[in-house]
């Protein structure tokens, strides 16, 4: 299969123009399965929870996400792109699974950062993987990448490919995602932004560098720090299966779970 990632520079609460520089920056490339960024038509920097609910929709009747079905039809491909999700009066730090036959599932973060703990409410939905035929595939957003437990289960529940939406921050990310594959034999796909937003009393800059990554903890494909980009990578989901070290060594059944219990 083709994994790609988009790369982008969001205008804050300008969705229709962020919409148009992803569609132009996909221009005619191909892959089975896209990733984009964390808050991809939003931007990240909100003034607190009400803007976040202005900018919020709901899934799947919002308008973010039939463009994201109608791109998935013409295109024959799945997405999995971040965006704000309003479920009543609470509002999550999303992403939408989309496919060329509608909505594959969605996720919500469950690991707040920083200032998302006022403009979010935390994520309720377990780290589920969806098998789309040529791939099983788990979702996680940006600050997950923190916590090795949430591609461990991931992975434990037979994950090949982590799509990884994301808005980063911090400077660590990219490294560790070579030990979060390798710890899992996964592949990974970490779709970063890049800019700066100086909205709510504070500069935050954006990272870039979009990485893809195979099971070994190899570096596949790389974004540019300060540009948009869009890369592809054909990969073997079935690498993935192959959890053996040696003869003797196995990633998942060597494991001594009973000494892990605190």
């Amino acid at each position: 299969m083709i994994l790609g990632i988009v790369q982008t520079h969001p205008a804050f609460g300008e969705i229709a123009r962020n919409q148009k520089q992803i569609e132009d920056l996909m221009g005619d490339r191909q892959a089975d399965l896209w990733v984009l960024p964390e808050l991809a038509l939003t931007g990240y920097e909100m003034r607190g929870r009400e803007e976040s609910l202005q900018l919020s929709e709901e899934l799947p009747a919002g308008p973010t996400t039939k463009w994201l079905a109608q791109m998935c039809r013409e295109r024959n491909c799945y997405m999995v792109m971040g965006m704000v999700e309003r479920e009543g009066r609470k509002v999550y730090n999303g992403s939408v699974f989309m496919g060329p036959k509608g909505i594959v599932g969605r996720y919500r973060k469950v690991h707040l950062y920083d200032k998302e703990v006022e403009r979010f409410d935390p994520g309720d939905i377990p780290f589920n993987v969806y098998d789309i035929g040529i791939a099983r595939v788990g979702v996680m957003i940006c600050f997950d990448w923190r916590f090795p437990e949430v591609m461990r289960t991931m992975a434990l529940r037979g994950a090949q490919v982590i799509a990884h939406p994301s808005n980063l921050v911090l400077p660590f990310c990219q490294a560790a995602m070579v030990t979060r594959t390798f710890e899992n034999n996964v592949f990974a796909a970490t779709a970063n932004r890049i800019g700066v937003e100086d909205r709510d009393g504070r500069k935050v800059s954006f990272t870039g560098r979009s990485v893809i990554m195979g099971t070994q903890g190899e570096l596949l494909a790389s974004g540019a720090m300060t540009a948009t980009d869009v890369m592809t990578v054909e990969i073997d989901p079935k690498v993935a299966d192959d959890k053996s070290i040696n003869k003797y060594n196995d990633t998942f059944t060597t494991r001594r779970v009973d000494f892990y219990e605190m």
